[in-house]
C-alpha cells in the first residue's frame, strides 16, 4: 500500500484528493500539512501535523496542490529528506522553478500545471499543429472561476510553450499578455495569452490557429476539478519507484 502525504489538504483540489484515495485501491492517505488546522474533519488515523518532517517521514510519496510559497517550504524541506513530489500548484517562479529542478537531482518528481489526460494531449496537439501549420497566428484564451490566483494559468502558459517549441522559439521571447491601445500590427511570431476570470468555471483552455481565409481552434474544457485529483493519484501510484529525475505527466500517460 503505498502512503499519500497530501500537502494543501485545505485547498480545492486538496480535499478532493482526501475524498478520491479513499476509493483507489493499492494508495492511501497516511498524513496531511497544515500550516495552521484543517477546516474540516478527518479520519483520527490520519497524521495531521505542523511539522514539516514528521509529516515527510510519515508518508511514500507527496502530492501537492497548494500556493507558491507553501511549495517552496516543501521543497526546501525535501532537500534534507528527499521523498518523491507529485506538484500541481501553479504561478511558480523562476527561484521556485530552480529549487524544483535542484530537488529533482535527488528524488522523482512529477511537475505538471494540469493533471488531466485531456491536457496532457492537448499539449502535444498543439505542438504538432505550431509546427504543421506554418504562417497561422496563435492566440491562447484560458478561462478560469473568480477566485483563481494566478494569470495567465500555468495550463496557459504550458500551452503556449508547447507552440512555440513547435514553432522553434522560447515563449518567453514572445509572449504578450492581452493588447491594449494603440500597440500596432500584430508581429507574426507574438502569441498572446490571454485570462478570463468569473463565476464557478473550472477551466476551459483553447488554442487557435489563425490564417486567412480559414482557422483552427483546439480547446478543451475541465467540468470537475476530480479531473485532476485522479489525474495527480495515478501520476503519484506511476512515480513513486522511479528514479531522481523531473518528469511529465505526459511522461506519466505515455503521451
Amino acid at each position: 500500500m503505498i502512503k499519500v502525504g497530501v500537502f494543501g489538504a485545505n485547498g480545492r483540489v486538496g480535499k478532493l484528493l482526501l475524498d478520491d484515495l479513499k476509493t483507489t485501491e493499492g494508495i492511501s492517505l497516511s498524513t496531511v500539512y497544515v500550516r495552521n488546522s484543517l477546516d474540516f474533519s478527518i479520519d483520527p488515523s490520519v497524521l495531521v501535523t505542523t511539522d514539516i518532517k514528521s509529516f515527510l517521514h510519515a508518508c511514500d510519496i507527496v502530492i501537492d496542490f497548494s500556493l507558491p510559497e507553501a511549495t517552496e517550504v516543501m521543497l526546501e524541506a525535501v532537500l534534507d529528506t528527499p521523498k518523491p513530489l507529485v506538484i500541481g500548484t501553479t504561478g511558480l517562479n523562476a527561484h521556485q522553478l530552480n529549487l524544483l529542478k535542484q530537488a529533482s537531482e535527488n528524488m522523482p518528481i512529477l511537475y505538471a500545471t494540469n493533471m488531466s489526460l485531456g491536457v496532457a494531449l492537448l499539449n502535444k496537439l498543439v505542438h504538432q499543429a505550431a509546427a504543421a501549420l506554418e504562417g497561422f497566428d496563435i492566440e491562447i484564451v484560458e478561462m478560469h472561476h473568480r477566485h483563481k490566483k494566478d494569470a495567465p494559468s500555468g495550463t496557459a502558459l504550458t500551452l503556449g510553450e508547447s507552440a512555440a517549441a513547435g514553432r522553434g522559439l522560447s515563449l518567453d521571447k514572445v509572449r504578450i499578455s492581452g493588447r491594449d491601445g494603440n500597440i500596432g500590427e500584430r508581429s507574426a511570431d507574438e502569441i498572446a495569452v490571454m485570462a478570463l476570470r468569473g463565476g464557478d468555471i473550472v477551466g476551459r483552455h483553447t488554442v487557435g490557429f489563425y490564417n486567412n481565409g480559414e482557422f483552427v481552434e483546439l480547446n478543451h474544457t475541465a467540468t470537475s476539478r476530480n479531473t485532476f485529483s485522479k489525474g495527480a493519484i495515478r501520476a503519484a501510484s506511476w512515480l513513486v519507484n522511479k528514479d531522481a529525475g523531473l518528469y511529465s505527466i505526459g511522461d506519466c500517460l505515455g503521451i
